[in-house]
């Protein structure tokens, strides 16, 4: 016999369900209590939509970075502004992107570290090893205490308002969210984009992994194939591999960073096959399936169950010569696809492509009074941090009848892979390929005395400094180090303000840093053209 559910229990167990119903449609899981905290930061259940205003004076559609800048920034400045937040707020960045990832490469650094223990003096006895449950707690910890700074709540203390559902526009000054209409002067469309799928026949009746669902993972993968070699790709790729994956990267190109510095991609290369990745170039798969489990068969000592599915996966390698990959971790890093459907863009005037909403120099759209942000731009990089600034630029232009133009931005990418990969403007690949012939001044990490230091002298880094021909003005700069990401910064200011490599030169730089490489290259441009006295007689 079973005993009736009280009331409230009821009431609560239904909650309960319909919260973890959305957890999963979502994207988030397990739902632990850092999942849940997360949860109730950036799409709370049962959040009621305020009051809407007659008119705002910025209406944006999205609450990843573009969004979350564009109408905080807007509120504090007096504007009556409005986020519509359809998915999670904080968007691929925190939730499925740069704070997940980096708190698995930070794990995977100090499993490394750990491994070369031995070489610095410190003895560790037994072989370090991976707890892969907590490194996963770990990140969903950390994201959570992350999540405060994006969530609703926030944003609603910026003073602006949040609504929580799907918004279209209906005129080309009206938007509707869960049924009202939300009049606006001007707009912002900051939806994103998500993982690409690539055409290979029957990837739909696999269970592959994307960005937005790998951080789910609960137990390490045996074999994992990872298709695509970009930021996403090389980094995952060497963390698995770090974590004791059997990894195998398919790269369509040549080379890794065919558009890129080739030195970088020398120097990238060797450093992920030194932690067991495998690289299979000239590949493109074709066909994937689900192998059927056998009847009998040990189970994986790594994963620790056998409830993970075989994936094969046909591919064609050089010059038409067929393989078949075996994985039980298919990872999809193959670029992003904008999100632009059902927004009712044609109803508001918005012209766009398959890349994504088409804009001007100034973020404008073919409506003078909607603009566009972030990874939903046609043409533009897919970079979390551009999309910050690109918000500043239309928060800018639309409110206060500026023009600020976007081609005047310098902005850094970075790969985060141990050593890391900066680049800022043009790669010397690039110049070449345009008809320019820039002076190249490089400076190896082999002799830099605080890589020596760390133990990575040997890693293959460098800075390299692209300058235009006969001049010491900075066109572009690639960095391989462990801290690249910060040392391309003093580089990316010095060609946001027309700094000359000879100035950068004359900066004094802490001994021993790794950014000495940097004054290195500088003194090289000196060297190429000081004064010598003439020989004596």
């Amino acid at each position: 016999r079973v005993s009736p559910v009280p009331a409230a229990d009821a009431e609560t167990m239904t909650w309960t369900i319909k919260a973890e119903a959305e957890a999963r449609e979502l994207g988030i899981w397990p739902l632990d209590e850092h999942n849940m905290k997360l949860l109730d930061e950036v799409h709370p259940h049962g959040w009621e939509d305020p009051a809407p205003y007659p008119l705002y004076d910025l209406v944006v559609i999205g609450a990843g970075a573009g969004g979350l800048v564009s109408s905080k920034q807007a509120a504090r400045r007096g504007a009556r502004s409005a986020m519509i937040s359809e998915h999670l707020a904080g968007g691929d960045c925190l939730n499925v992107g740069c704070v997940p990832s980096k708190a698995l490469i930070r794990s995977a650094r100090a499993l490394r570290e750990a491994r070369r223990s031995a070489e610095f003096g410190v003895m560790m006895g037994a072989a370090p090893t991976i707890d892969f449950g907590k490194v996963m707690e770990r990140l969903r910890r950390l994201r959570a205490q992350i999540a405060p700074e994006d969530s609703h709540q926030g944003t609603m203390a910026s003073g602006a308002h949040v609504f929580q559902g799907r918004g279209r526009f209906v005129s080309e000054h009206e938007i509707e969210v869960n049924g009202q209409v939300l009049h606006f002067r001007k707009a912002v469309v900051a939806t994103g984009g998500r993982a690409t799928l690539p055409p290979i026949a029957g990837i739909e009746q696999v269970p592959f992994l994307t960005n937005a669902t790998l951080y789910n993972l609960t137990e390490l993968p045996t074999r994992m194939v990872v298709i695509g070699a970009g930021a996403v790709g090389l980094e995952m790729a060497q963390v698995f591999a770090t974590f004791g994956s059997e990894v195998t990267v398919l790269v369509r190109a040549s080379r890794l960073l065919p558009r890129d510095d080739a030195d970088a991609s020398v120097a990238l290369q060797a450093a992920l096959e030194k932690d067991g990745v495998r690289f299979v170039f000239g590949s493109t798969a074709t066909a994937a399936q689900v192998l059927p489990k056998p009847e009998r068969g040990p189970k994986s000592a790594k994963l620790g169950s056998s409830a993970s599915p075989t994936i094969a996966l046909e591919v064609k390698v050089g010059g038409g010569e067929q393989r078949v990959f075996e994985c039980e971790a298919l990872l999809l890093a193959t670029g992003r696809t904008p999100n632009i459907e059902d927004l009712g863009l044609d109803l508001a005037g918005i012209e766009h492509d398959k890349g994504g909403v088409k804009v001007d120099d100034y973020l404008a759209t073919s409506n003078p009074d909607v603009f566009a942000v972030g990874d939903c731009v046609s043409g533009c990089a897919r970079l979390t941090h551009l999309a910050g600034e690109m918000a500043k630029v239309v928060v800018q232009n639309a409110l206060f009848s500026d023009s600020w133009a976007f081609s005047n931005m310098v902005v850094p990418a970075c790969t985060y892979t141990e050593p890391e990969w900066a680049q800022v403007g043009i790669s010397l690949p690039g110049a070449e390929a345009a008809g320019r012939k820039p002076d190249v001044y490089m400076a190896s990490l082999e002799h830099n005395d605080r890589a020596i230091l760390d133990g990575e002298a040997g890693d293959g880094g460098f800075v390299k400094v692209l300058c235009k021909q006969g001049t010491d003005t900075i066109i572009g700069a690639t960095v391989v180090a462990a801290r690249a990401g910060e040392i391309v910064n003093e580089l990316t200011l010095a060609m946001q303000n027309g700094v000359g490599l000879g100035a950068v030169a004359r900066v004094v730089h802490p001994y021993p840093t790794t950014a000495e490489a940097v004054m290195g290259c500088g003194l090289g441009y000196i060297r190429a053209h000081w004064k010598r006295l003439p020989p004596s007689e």
